[in-house]
């Protein structure tokens, strides 16, 4: 069934515009000054607080500055021997484990947030493993109250169970990121380290002993900025690797092409990024876009209206919230074709541009100045672990899997994804 046009509903007393049209989309995703994030429930700000994915302004560009060059190309490509360590780590948990059920959305859960400690904060799981739990209770908190509307009055007056437990979960994630980062200071300072930055933690430590005051960050955003890179940096991917490998899983036709292009590009060695092989893999990026198409990492985005506008023949008031939605985005048969709900990824065969009648419609990261900083280190941690799993093993679906995906800030298999393991 086709998806409908844009139309207007109610959360409470806020009026929001869904948007489906993907003209109309680019407009509203490319105005920043115009179409602002929503101000966050107070559930969210404890989970991201006022780092990049909220901040506004000049707050907002100062952070992505930073994260910009802690996500610049030549940085990720070091960040490359990181991942193959970690990977690696999790592939000998796997030995001796063929034909034996894996659930991999707890392996890569595990993974990712390795890979993250390791290259964002020189840190590792093991270290941040409390920060994780914390983080990922808080997330379900935000997650089970996201649709709740609080009375004016009693709200503020009347804290529920959920609201304490979130307070006690904010307050303890902010001591364990003061502590890292007064370890990392203090490790700078006894080791006389220069300038030069060597993980994103380094980028903000430099950033808050800056000495001109309109480039200095305060600790309170180092400290959100943390938050928001620890669970948004390795929730994206984990959900990424997670529906792919469901999928190839399922379709071992796709699955053998895409071993066949990694052998032709790595043999039996570990993927690199060296000679740009990474970026060469022309039927691993057709798979991960389709995966990403139909799996989307978030469900929506939303903007609200900062002042009176025309957007297309709708004028909107101010105040308005927008929302995006990338799933119908992506599941609109007037662009994709009748064949939107199947696994295709042929159909990106020739680039996102030829993939489908309206570019603007394939927002997995989203589009514009706000789009995703981590996307690119989500595509090369994705496409080095798979390489190495696929250099090893063949993967089918468990019978146990039960298929229902839910939405927990990030798209999640409710029950996990259990694969079996085949050795070559």
């Amino acid at each position: 069934m086709a998806p409908g046009g844009n139309f207007l509903s109610w959360h409470g007393h806020k009026a929001q515009l869904f948007l489906t049209e993907p003209d109309l989309i680019k407009k509203v995703l490319n105005n920043r000054e115009v179409y602002k994030k929503v101000k966050p429930e107070d559930y969210v700000k404890k989970l991201f607080g006022d780092g990049l994915v909220m901040a506004e302004g000049e707050k907002w560009s100062k952070q992505r500055k930073l994260a910009n060059h802690a996500f610049h190309l030549e940085n990720l490509k070091g960040m490359a021997p990181s991942i193959i360590t970690s990977v690696e780590n999790m592939m000998q948990r796997w030995a001796g484990q063929e034909r034996k059920e894996i659930e991999v959305f707890e392996e890569f859960r595990v993974l990712t947030s390795d890979v993250i400690s390791k290259t964002a904060f020189g840190s590792n799981y093991l270290e941040g493993q409390k920060i994780f739990d914390m983080l990922t209770k808080l997330a379900s908190i935000v997650a089970a109250n996201a649709l709740q509307i609080k009375l004016p009055v009693i709200g503020k007056l009347i804290k529920s169970n959920d609201e304490r437990k979130a307070d006690m979960l904010e307050q303890e994630i902010r001591e364990s990121f003061s502590q890292i980062i007064r370890r990392r200071k203090e490790k700078k300072k006894t080791a006389k380290i220069n300038g030069s930055e060597s993980d994103y933690l380094d980028l903000l430590i430099n950033g808050n002993e800056e000495n001109d005051e309109a480039k200095r960050i305060s600790i309170d955003d180092m400290i959100d900025e943390c938050k928001t890179f620890y669970f948004a940096g390795h929730e994206t991917t984990m959900s990424l690797l997670t529906w792919t490998m469901f999928l190839l899983a399922i379709h071992t036709d796709w699955q053998e092409k895409a071993r066949k292009e990694v052998f032709a590009l790595f043999g039996e060695k570990q993927p690199t990024t060296e000679d740009n092989s990474i970026g060469k893999m022309k039927m691993m990026t057709m798979i991960i876009n389709e995966t990403l198409r139909l799996y989307p990492p978030a469900l929506n985005l939303r903007r609200t209206v900062a002042r009176q506008v025309r957007l297309g023949e709708i004028l909107l008031p101010a105040d308005i919230e927008v929302i995006v939605s990338q799933l119908v985005c992506h599941h609109d048969p007037k662009v994709w074709g009748e064949e939107v709900n199947l696994f295709k990824p042929d159909r990106f065969s020739g680039g996102i541009t030829n993939a489908t009648k309206n570019t603007n419609a394939f927002i997995p990261f989203g589009m514009g100045p706000r789009i995703c900083v981590g996307s690119n280190f989500a595509h090369i941690e994705v496409k080095i672990t798979l390489s190495m799993i696929l250099q090893r093993y063949a993967f089918t679906l468990s019978p146990s899997y039960v298929h229902s995906p839910v939405d927990r800030i990030f798209i999640r298999p409710q029950h996990g994804v259990q694969i079996i393991l085949h050795e070559l």
